[in-house]
């Protein structure tokens, strides 16, 4: 190649020189400049996954901690047998509309819904007369006691002496699962 290049004329140098330093550009201007960005996106993943390990390592750090929680919350509150359910939250409207004055017009079919792995839903659709300040009463100690009892759907509509107050109302309960049961099967996170 030395000898090719010293047989060629000054000005032949220049061109194949030239010519070179050309070619050498356009290579870098086509292969090379696109990927200077590459270095700091490798970075950035780089620290994006080193901080999310640290995260990952901080949540795992902390599964002692939440089962001993999971099995205090387990093993607190009333459980009722999934047989009684249904009894004792009949019984607990009731005593309540005995208690407020309401009167209990109609209760409809419970319904159980056992979709949580904690707890179990007991649904009862009732209807009942009261004037204001009984009803307001008789739901607001619904939700305060320890039963978990809420009310989803609320309809009210005078009676036809429109002397009282006469609602639809859907309450649900929410009763605790066998702790037993849901300790046995812990949450396992799914293969991908």
């Amino acid at each position: 190649m030395k000898k090719y290049f010293s047989q060629l004329r000054p000005l032949e140098r220049r061109l194949v020189v030239g010519v070179g330093v050309v070619l050498l550009l356009v290579l870098n201007w086509a292969f090379i400049w696109p990927h200077f960005s590459d270095w700091s996106n490798y970075h950035d993943r780089w620290d994006n996954a080193g901080s999310k390990l640290k995260k990952y390592q901080a949540a795992r750090a902390e599964i002692p901690e939440l089962q001993k929680k999971l099995k205090a919350y387990e093993s607190e509150g009333q459980f009722v047998e999934l047989e009684d359910q249904g009894v004792n939250f009949l019984r607990t409207i009731q005593m309540q509309s005995a208690q407020s004055g309401v009167q209990l017009q109609n209760t409809g079919r419970p319904i159980t819904r056992t979709n949580d792995q904690f707890f179990v839903e007991q649904i009862e659709n009732i209807n009942v007369l009261a004037q204001e300040p009984q009803l307001v009463d008789f739901l607001y100690k619904l939700g305060a006691g320890a039963s978990m009892i809420r009310v989803r759907d609320l309809s009210l509509q005078p009676d036809p002496p429109r002397q009282k107050l006469a609602a639809d109302i859907r309450l649900v309960a929410s009763y605790q699962k066998n702790p037993t049961a849901s300790a046995a099967k812990p949450v396992t996170a799914k293969a991908k």
